[in-house]
């Protein structure tokens, strides 16, 4: 069925970018997952043909486009398993906030090197003792002069060993009550003196994903690299910034599952038991078709909420219904797809195998869907403490 949210200039952008992916990513997926950490020449082709910053403005390099285009990148990307290429958390979750709350001039001295692929981005949030609780990160940066001293650290932070600029949440004023009032986003470059990359961390699945341990020690960043230029704005930046962050989780969660249930249903037509193919059984059939049907119920509710997202409506409780409803239909269906294949898909040469590990981190990740099952409920005028 078409997908109507994509005018046709969308799918020759598709058409295009899937013959960069087939020619120029799919044949480093593998090395990339051995090695754990994407390389820089990728990133650096991807900006060269145009597929960072489809929606970022123009003068800074960008296409001046909307976000499906984006969007598009991340189906295409899932849906080869380039988990590696950390596109949409380059380009559409941490980028977003230098060119939405960026001064003039961060928007130009970062901008254009990140739509080139020549400045990699990441975003340190997480802390060990705090996980979704952003409010009380413990990460500080106090004013000397004319330099915020930095002290902390970060985990679980994507693109940690080869990111080049980082988006950190830290307390500019560590004794605010409320707490959260105190908390500030700062531009930190890899290159800062007292900025210490910590392990590559080593993790069920997205083996290819670069997530790393991240220490600040006495690390000096310039004030003009505090983050639109005013402290105590972080939590609401973040806050604003999670719809899309959230959007895109589910993006890439519908195109996995596609790509899961695809290979399924090859392997239950090749596969023979019992003197037939393994599609004749009535179980394997009933099984697969509620499993498509919930993968399509899933696209058309991500599709409405792309299309509101382009509008610019403010859509945080269904995004964060979409979120947690994605992601769990990605480990129940990669759950019911290995079954399938049967100690097949045990096997570690059958992608099914790393698909299935690859979505339990889904539900974790961009707030926990417990988290999103708080914010829906809240929103829907539930708590009442």
């Amino acid at each position: 069925m078409k997908r109507d949210i994509f005018s046709d200039e969308h799918e020759l952008f598709r058409e295009q970018f899937k013959r960069f992916a087939k020619n120029e990513i799919e044949p480093k997926i593998a090395s990339w997952n051995e090695k754990g950490m994407s390389d820089r020449e990728s990133w650096r082709r991807m900006g060269e043909e145009g597929f960072f910053g489809g929606d970022a403005p123009e003068e800074y390099g960008g296409a001046g486009g909307d976000f499906l285009y984006d969007a598009i990148v991340m189906e295409e990307l899932s849906y080869i398993r380039a988990h590696a290429l950390m596109a949409s958390l380059h380009a559409d979750i941490c980028m977003p906030y230098i060119t939405e709350f960026g001064t003039k001039a961060q928007k130009e001295a970062y901008l254009p090197g990140a739509i080139r692929g020549e400045i990699i981005l990441g975003i340190a949030m997480t802390e060990p003792g705090t996980g979704s609780d952003l409010a009380n990160v413990q990460t500080t940066a106090i004013r000397d002069g004319d330099s915020y001293v930095l002290n902390g650290s970060k985990t679980f932070i994507s693109n940690g060993q080869i990111g080049d600029l980082f988006v950190v949440v830290a307390k500019t004023a560590p004794d605010s009550d409320p707490p959260h009032r105190g908390i500030s986003l700062l531009l930190v470059e890899a290159k800062t003196p007292g900025f210490m990359r910590g392990r590559k961390l080593d993790k069920l699945g997205l083996r290819g994903q670069d997530t790393s341990e991240l220490f600040f020690q006495d690390c000096r960043v310039p004030v003009s690299n505090l983050l639109g230029g005013h402290e105590g704005r972080g939590f609401k930046q973040l806050m604003q910034k999670l719809q899309q962050e959230r959007l895109c989780i589910a993006v890439a969660s519908i195109a996995s599952c596609r790509r899961a249930l695809d290979d399924t249903m090859d392997y239950v037509k090749q596969r023979r038991a019992f003197g037939q193919p393994i599609a004749g059984f009535q179980n394997t059939q009933f099984k697969l078709a509620e499993l498509a049907t919930e993968v399509e119920v899933g696209q058309a509710f991500t599709d409405k909420l792309l299309a509101a997202h382009v509008r610019h409506e403010n859509i945080v409780t269904e995004v964060s219904m979409a979120k947690w409803w994605t992601t769990d239909l990605q480990k129940r269906l990669t759950s019911e797809c290995l079954q399938l294949h049967g100690g097949y898909g045990f096997m570690l040469e059958y992608p099914i195998s790393t698909d299935y590990a690859d979505a339990a981190v889904q539900s974790i990740y961009a707030g926990t869907n417990e988290i999103m099952k708080r914010i829906i409920a809240r929103n829907l005028g539930l708590d009442l403490t």
